[in-house]
């Protein structure tokens, strides 16, 4: 392997590294650092800054920030809790259907983090190895950020494929339904095919005889919700129906609204940043 080439994926590496013990914005910080280090130190030339994709993902991040301080976010993670206390013995397939809609929904992953304690909760009690529901639930909280409308990861993709004639809506209308059949399927697999039974797990039993985890105690949430939660949720979601329908509408195989005064990507900055002033 070529030194130069070995040098590059060192500096790859450890801002992704870096960025991962920071967490959080750190992610960001890091790779900023990342391409100082591969420009700046490593003579590199740089690609063009996506402008488009940072300015969709910070409004997005407002909207769902706001959101957020409303309450929203807790109250949707209520509902999903609700879903999955209910139905505990669909735990396999109700975990993942649950962290993929609530990512499909917000346009990020991190929302599926609120369920873990959960997922493990309602999966003990049924007597289910957690590693179950909760490998498939991450898997499908980030693969559903590819069908997300909202999703900075669909803005880029639908961009790099309209040119071949392969619309915003239409990339939306294959995304969502193949990616959930396939976490689905996932389910269907796990379920089927892997010993998904706790009480015959040995390690398990070791821990729990020697007192190193404790029984399950069935608890709900009982923390009151903000007035302004229901009212927040409903705003996002009519401002993210409000942009993919827009979409759909100035889209080369609608075209509705001709001309196109507001393009797509700026129309969902726009309007992500309406949703955040509504919310606020």
């Amino acid at each position: 392997m070529d030194i130069f080439l070995l040098l590059q994926l060192i500096v790859l590496f450890a801002a992704i590294f870096l960025g991962v013990k920071l967490g959080g914005m750190g992610i960001g910080y890091a790779g900023g650092l990342g391409v100082v280090a591969l420009t700046l130190g490593l003579g590199l030339n740089p690609g063009q800054i996506p402008w488009d994709v940072i300015l969709i993902i910070m409004s997005v991040i407002g909207a769902i920030s706001a959101m957020q301080l409303a309450g929203g976010l807790d109250y949707l993670v209520k509902i999903a809790e609700k879903i999955l206390r209910r139905n505990p013995k669909h735990i396999n397939y109700l975990a993942p259907a649950v962290t993929y809609f609530l990512t499909i929904f917000a346009g990020t992953g991190h929302t599926a983090f609120s369920m873990i304690p959960v997922i493990v909760e309602v999966a003990k009690g049924e007597n289910i190895k957690p590693s179950v529901p909760l490998s498939i639930s991450v898997v499908a909280s980030q693969i559903a950020i590819t069908a997300s409308p909202v999703s900075a990861a669909v803005i880029a993709m639908s961009g790099f494929l309209e040119p071949f004639g392969c619309s915003y809506p239409m990339l939306l209308a294959i995304c969502i339904p193949t990616t959930f059949l396939g976490c689905m399927i996932t389910a269907f697999i796990m379920t089927k095919f892997v010993n998904t039974d706790l009480s015959s797990d040995p390690i398990y039993q070791e821990r729990l005889r020697l007192g190193q985890v404790t029984p399950v105690i069935k608890k709900g949430d009982d923390h009151p919700l903000k007035k302004s939660a229901k009212l927040s949720v409903w705003i996002f979601f009519i401002g993210v129906i409000a942009i993919v329908l827009y979409a759909t509408a100035i889209s080369n195989n609608v075209a509705w609204i001709e001309p196109v005064i507001l393009p797509r990507n700026d129309a969902i900055i726009s309007f992500m940043l309406c949703i955040a002033t509504l919310i606020t």
